[in-house]
């Protein structure tokens, strides 16, 4: 079954709406599911271009929202003291030109945004793709140097911040 195929209910809401996940459950410890995705410059992105290095993938339905934002905000103030090892992407459905134009706004310059509003193969792949709004769902993966998915946060609200300390600590686990 393609990820597209692939329905669950149940598992989030938005304002207590209840909605669908497009997409299979990421589990812990499985092979990080490849993507493509677009930078700000509309270039493609690839899970390929980040090997060697450990990744927080920080997923928000929308950068111009208090929560998108206040998350993306933490994580480029987190990314300093993380190292060299260590990328942080920030990934929504934002067009790229939105997400230039939030980064510039806000002094965002440690965290990569990239656009899933193409194809939403992130989102898809991910299990995090919202069937009625085509908005990925607040969520967290932290993914090894070697690929391998180490921590899956899926934010049941989307109007509430994650857990960003049990995140940061399976991101330093990590290191």
């Amino acid at each position: 079954m393609s990820p597209e195929q692939i329905e669950r209910k149940g598992i989030t809401t938005m304002h207590g709406n209840p909605l669908t996940l497009v997409g299979p459950e990421i589990q812990v410890g499985q092979k990080a599911p490849d993507f493509v995705v677009l930078d700000n410059d509309l270039n493609e992105k690839t899970l390929a271009d980040y090997a060697g290095k450990v990744k927080l993938l920080s997923v928000v339905p929308s950068l111009d929202t208090p929560v998108c934002d206040m998350q993306t905000r933490r994580f480029n103030e987190l990314a300093s003291e993380l190292g060299e090892n260590v990328v942080i992407l920030t990934i929504s459905m934002d067009l790229p030109f939105a997400q230039a134009r939030w980064c510039a706004a806000a002094g965002v310059d440690r965290v990569a945004t990239l656009s899933d509003h193409r194809d939403a193969s992130f989102g898809q792949n991910y299990g995090v793709l919202i069937k009625e709004l085509r908005l990925l769902n607040r969520s967290i993966f932290v993914v090894d140097d070697s690929d391998v998915v180490r921590y899956v946060q899926i934010v049941k609200e989307n109007t509430e911040h994650p857990n960003y300390d049990e995140a940061l600590g399976a991101l330093r686990q990590v290191l």
